[in-house]
């Protein structure tokens, strides 16, 4: 029963074909790493049609501007350059999104970049450091650039990407299964360090998405088949950016007061199928 009612309360809201005025994120400022496309523009979009104030980051401020352009309410959003491996381009963002809105209410950590699917003999030094740097040391430098403000304020929410890969291989090479089982190691531990004060962290976990980033992704030597994967786990479709973003507005509004440190895996069963699909 109590869970029943937080479906119905909460969660259930996301999936009836609109927004309602549950998580009403008015005058709350969002900022979304990798802000540029798949799930971090289809975040852009949840989040501004709630109202939110949103800063689009991303490496490429080109794509965060086209995410703009595609907004029903353009003037909710900025777009900013920032490598989020570079800590000097992180605080610069973030000290920008502070003068202009002055407080932060949510970050969520989307920017990711895939591994090649190499074996850990195989991989280079210079892919595995790349790869960390973005997918792991990438969200640590965005939170702690953020909380400080959020400790100011007293409340504030964090929402971290990882994957499927967080919690099993086969989804991506070594260093890409490493960031993401990184990235739950951090949402804990952050958890740990700030939720009595105000932060509520938590981790997202989707498995087989639509985005650019995964169906560009070039087959190799060791790359798996997703399509004949896919096949093979429960939902035997994709998952598609906006529904990975719903789960997010819920994660960072209101009604998820009481969610904190949890990984919610959104993968159409892939995990509880419990064989590896590949």
């Amino acid at each position: 029963m109590f869970w029943h009612l937080i479906h119905v309360r909460g969660f259930g809201d996301i999936n009836n074909g609109g927004v309602e005025n549950v998580n009403n994120y008015n005058g709350r400022v969002v900022i979304v790493t990798g802000g540029g496309s798949g799930m971090g523009r289809a975040m852009v979009h949840e989040f501004t049609a709630r109202g939110a104030n949103v800063a689009v980051l991303d490496i490429n401020p080109k794509r965060a501007e086209e995410t703009i352009s595609e907004l029903a309410k353009p003037d909710l959003a900025f777009a900013h350059a920032v490598d989020v491996s570079d800590p000097k381009s992180v605080q610069t963002a973030v000290d920008a999104i502070i003068q202009r809105w002055g407080h932060i209410d949510l970050l969520c950590n989307n920017a990711g970049i895939l591994d090649g699917h190499a074996t850990a003999h195989e991989v280079s030094l210079e892919e595995w450091n790349k790869v960390i740097a973005v997918n792991l040391t990438g969200p640590f430098l965005m939170a702690r650039a953020v909380i400080p403000q959020m400790l100011k304020q007293g409340k504030g929410a964090i929402i971290n990407t990882s994957s499927t890969s967080g919690f099993s291989a086969a989804g991506g090479g070594t260093a890409y299964t490493a960031s993401k089982h990184g990235v739950i190691g951090l949402t804990r531990q952050l958890t740990f360090e700030y939720g009595a004060r105000g932060i509520r962290v938590n981790t997202i976990c989707p498995g087989a998405t639509a985005t650019p980033l995964a169906l560009a992704d070039p087959v190799t030597a060791g790359s798996p088949d997703m399509e004949a994967a896919i096949k093979k786990f429960p939902a035997q479709r994709w998952c598609q950016p906006s529904e990975i973003a719903k789960l997010a507005a819920f994660l960072g509004g209101d009604e998820a007061d009481f969610v904190h440190g949890s990984e919610y895996v959104m993968d159409g069963g892939w995990l509880a199928a419990a064989r590896d699909p590949f």
